[in-house]
């Protein structure tokens, strides 16, 4: 049945049709094929079920909010303020770009959204100080990943809904945190260490005052992630909640205070909100009736049994979990592996003694690095369509950032206390 399953959808990508039809389409062949009893109505139930859960409301405010500030100045005050920093030391405006991906990420939790909103700007600025085009597009892609362990991170919220079990968004977004600082200090330090080597020049050093002008226009911008995640941290309120914060302080700062977006412009916004959310909503209903249709198979026994054997010890779950979403990151969307991997490991990892949050952390980055991956990975067609550049030129230079990744992501497994620290 796996095998017809996987060949049906297969044949529909073959076909260019866009992953919501395969996902929905090749297990209703599958039952109506195999077992005829089934009712369509049980499997439109799937379907709904899939999209009841509401944790899904964070979805489309944190969308939401992150499209209003791309549509703003926020990610531009974010690029000045860090600029004005470290852009003058040797590597400044690169370490620049880092950060700023760090804070964008911990505000849209998209990695699409950050290559946009940052990229775009950045990229200029590189190119200005002596980069070569493709070494920053690597850096933009990758520095992007953050937004995936970075709370507000829309993969953990899928990861959530997936694994059930109770697992906490907020328990995830917290252990998020230093996973991706981390990777922010690895980008940097590479890219202090490749400015020195290249003799990249220096850009001019700004002035205190003009420190200070910079840092009071980037301060409330600033406050979003802190707002987040410690209204989270602290309880003030639930994950579902500090996305609707989230979509008023936008709202505050762009429409009110900075006044960057005409009011009569939120509802296109919005518009834009709801037809990605809409995608999100079908993929998300398809890995339901995809995970069902594979449980009533019993798939997942199969599939784990094959693969980690009848005991597996926690490290080897963790390593073949890696595996399995890294690459599935790299041919298809992430929220869609995450949706129909993840139900597939968790009772194995729990059996083994995983923690899920540091799974689910596990999950997330190898998503994030999958997505950035060639030869699919959606935020390499992302930077090649905002900065209309043909694919070869922008993976060119994205082997030392795989590497750093590849190497974090071992880290991340053989040191669990460095997900869960925050939060036991």
């Amino acid at each position: 049945m796996l095998t017809t399953l996987i060949t049906i959808m297969v044949i529909f990508l073959l076909l260019n049709f866009p992953m919501m039809i395969p996902l929905i389409l090749g297990p209703l062949i599958i039952m109506l094929v195999y077992n005829s009893t089934v009712s369509m109505d049980l499997l439109m139930k799937q379907l709904l079920t899939g999209i009841e859960s509401p944790v899904l409301l964070c979805v489309p405010l944190f969308i939401f909010a992150a499209d209003i500030m791309t549509a703003g100045k926020t990610s531009e005050r974010l690029l000045d303020f860090v600029g004005s920093f470290v852009g003058h030391i040797r590597g400044g405006y690169a370490v620049t770009t880092a950060a700023s991906c760090t804070m964008f990420g911990a505000i849209s939790g998209s990695t699409q959204a950050t290559v946009v909103a940052i990229g775009r700007p950045m990229r200029e600025r590189l190119l200005k100080v002596g980069y070569k085009d493709s070494s920053a597009m690597a850096l933009i892609i990758n520095s992007s990943d953050v937004a995936l362990l970075i709370p507000p991170s829309i993969g953990m919220i899928i990861y959530a809904l997936a694994a059930g079990s109770g697992v906490s968004v907020g328990d995830l977004f917290i252990a998020g945190i230093i996973p991706g600082i981390i990777v922010f200090l690895a980008f940097a330090t590479y890219s202090i260490v490749y400015a020195k080597i290249k003799d990249i020049p220096l850009a001019p050093k700004a002035s205190w005052s003009e420190r200070f002008v910079h840092f009071r226009k980037a301060l409330l911008p600033l406050g979003f992630p802190i707002l987040i995640v410690g209204g989270i941290y602290q309880g003030w309120f639930t994950p579902v909640e500090a996305s609707g914060i989230s979509v008023l302080y936008a709202l505050i700062l762009e429409v009110l205070i900075y006044r960057t977006i005409p009011i009569k412009k939120i509802p296109s916004i919005a518009l834009s909100t709801g037809l990605v959310t809409s995608a999100v909503f079908i993929l998300v209903a398809g890995g339901q009736l995809f995970t069902w249709v594979l449980g009533y198979a019993q798939i997942p026994q199969q599939i784990t049994e094959a693969v980690l054997g009848s005991d597996p010890s926690a490290l080897y779950v963790l390593i073949i979990v890696s595996i399995f979403f890294f690459v599935g990151c790299m041919f298809v969307d992430p929220i869609v592996v995450i949706l129909i991997l993840t139900p597939i490991f968790v009772p194995a990892a729990e059996a083994a003694g995983v923690d899920l949050i540091h799974l689910g952390i596990i999950v997330t980055f190898q998503a994030a690095l999958g997505s950035a991956t060639p030869p699919f990975g959606v935020d390499i067609f992302t930077a090649s369509a905002v900065f209309k550049k043909p694919y070869f030129e922008v993976i060119k230079s994205t082997p030392p950032y795989i590497i750093m990744l590849l190497a974090i992501g071992a880290l991340l497994i053989v040191v669990p206390d460095l997900s869960l620290i925050l939060i036991d």
